[in-house]
């Protein structure tokens, strides 16, 4: 009989159609979390989630961690339609809003920097110059945070950009640089040393005051609730917290 009721709740368990479980009220140990967690997060958090995901996979044998990295405004949107999502973790509090009321945490904070191509050919040395009309300029779409913060850096200065580009996410923003299809882009600060070797930052003093919020949740109606909360822990720790400041992003 044990081996019938096993064969029987399996596709359950792996189709995660079940029941929520209900968070635990302390960080999840090795072995009490199980399954596959649904991580929805910002495009930005490419390179970090990937190794917090492998860290947190390490001590947690046996369970899987899915991304879906995108532009936060588009992630929310699916979280929002039915996409079965177990985290949520956004550029920007106004896109995570969307989705969750409370229970999000801030857990990090990054800021813009102008991303040009290796050695800077045409010596871009302030927000200004990326408005010059010999510039090619792509910015994130004004939906995404990336390109909210690229507004409020530009109503800081008091400058009008004419990007030839609107992108949806941050990374697709910053492969127009890449690949030379523009001179010069409104990115994260982080996006910009994650892509060292290709391209080259520069530093404008606007960009304090376009700095923004990343909050993260466990969701309501996350399939795995406790492998969610787990992860959420996981990045609030201070294995976590490391793995994303020594890519540059700040402390909240």
């Amino acid at each position: 009989m044990r081996k019938l009721a096993a064969l029987l709740l399996a596709p359950i368990v792996l189709a995660g159609c079940g029941a929520p479980e209900q968070p635990p009220s302390s960080p999840a140990a090795a072995g009490s979390v199980t399954g596959a967690v649904t991580v929805f997060a910002a495009a930005s958090l490419t390179e970090t989630f990937t190794q917090i995901g492998k860290d947190f996979e390490a001590g947690h044998p046996g369970v899987r961690v899915r991304f879906n990295f995108g532009g936060s405004s588009a992630l929310a949107q699916q979280i929002s339609q039915g996409a079965p999502a177990d985290v949520f973790a956004s550029a920007s509090p106004a896109n995570m809003k969307q989705v969750a009321d409370t229970g999000a945490v801030t857990f990090v904070r990054n800021k813009p920097q102008i991303a040009v191509g290796k050695g800077n050919p045409l010596k871009i040395a302030t927000l200004a110059d990326v408005t010059k009309p010999e510039v090619k300029l792509a910015l994130c779409a004004q939906q995404v945070p990336c390109g909210a913060a690229a507004t409020k850096a530009f109503e800081v200065a008091k400058l009008t950009p004419k990007p030839v580009t609107l992108e949806q996410d941050v990374k697709a923003t910053l492969t127009k640089v890449k690949l030379g299809e523009v001179d010069a882009a409104l990115v994260y600060r982080t996006d910009v040393s994650a892509a060292a070797d290709d391209i080259d930052g520069v530093d404008f003093p606007e960009a304090i005051q376009a700095v923004n919020d990343y909050p993260i949740v466990t969701l309501t109606n996350a399939p795995n609730a406790a492998g969610g909360k787990a992860f959420v822990d996981y990045v609030l720790s201070e294995k976590g917290r490391q793995v994303l400041t020594t890519a540059g992003f700040d402390a909240p």
